[in-house]
């Protein structure tokens, strides 16, 4: 009896394991589905030299980026600079920021476990993956439809049930899941969003590139209080340009 009930067990988990492959988008390799000692020892080194090393202390922020497989979230060919300390293109003229920066820009946050965060530019879904590891529920917006697609689909596919996915230009927000304790613009504004500052909470926080698309920005934390704010800057960066709304105003 015993013997029948372990086949039953080992059948279900080669089932269940047949299922996620067959959800793995079509341009990731199965191969790289696999988190290998290989790339686990890449993502441990990552978290250690580039990111501890740089300052980064919250838990929650080093425990995030040491479990969410980055190497799935770059293009096939890219696969060997995963974890490198840099930018990488992702296509449609976009990248996936550094890890550093992703988690400077997490923690500064200062996200407890039950925040709704909004972010502006899900791009590769790297970042909304972060922060799906850290708080209750994480809005994306995506400008670029293949990307939208390719994101939606990969975050599906790898169970955050917690990131809802949204096509559109993300200076409007997603104002009917507002307010949010945070927001983030993963691109590069000259100037702040009033709508986002409009569905942010009192006391939320909100990060984002601030300056000119085509040069270095300013890395800047603005803290909401009621019908006014602060601004912190934090580094100087340098983003790719809101596209959409942002980028005609000017």
């Amino acid at each position: 009896m015993k013997k029948s009930i372990r086949a039953h067990d080992t059948l279900k988990k080669v089932c269940l394991i047949l299922l996620s492959l067959q959800l793995i988008p079509s341009h990731i390799p199965a191969e790289t589905f696999g988190d290998t000692e290989k790339l686990r020892q890449a993502r441990g080194r990552m978290v250690s030299e580039q990111i501890q090393r740089r300052g980064i202390s919250d838990l929650k922020v080093l425990s995030s980026l040491s479990e969410t497989p980055r190497h799935l979230f770059v293009p096939n060919e890219l696969v060997s600079k995963a974890y490198s300390d840099r930018p990488l293109p992702i296509g449609e003229g976009q990248t996936i920021s550094q890890p550093y920066i992703v988690a400077l820009m997490t923690e500064r946050l200062i996200l407890d476990s039950d925040a709704r965060v909004l972010e502006i530019g899900t791009g590769s879904g790297y970042q909304a993956a972060v922060l799906a590891k850290i708080v209750n529920q994480v809005y994306t917006i995506e400008i670029k439809e293949k990307l939208y697609n390719r994101a939606s689909q990969l975050l599906q596919s790898l169970g955050y049930d917690n990131i809802e996915t949204r096509f559109g230009d993300g200076y409007f927000g997603w104002a009917e899941k507002a307010p949010f304790d945070g927001i983030m613009i993963t691109a590069a504004v000259d100037h702040i969003p009033p709508p986002l500052l409009k569905q942010l909470k009192n006391g939320g926080r909100l990060i984002l590139p601030l300056g000119s698309p085509f040069a270095y920005q300013n890395l800047v934390l603005v803290t909401k209080h009621e019908d006014d704010y602060t601004v912190k800057q934090i580094t100087g960066v340098l983003f790719v340009p809101l596209t959409g709304y942002a980028l005609e105003k000017r």
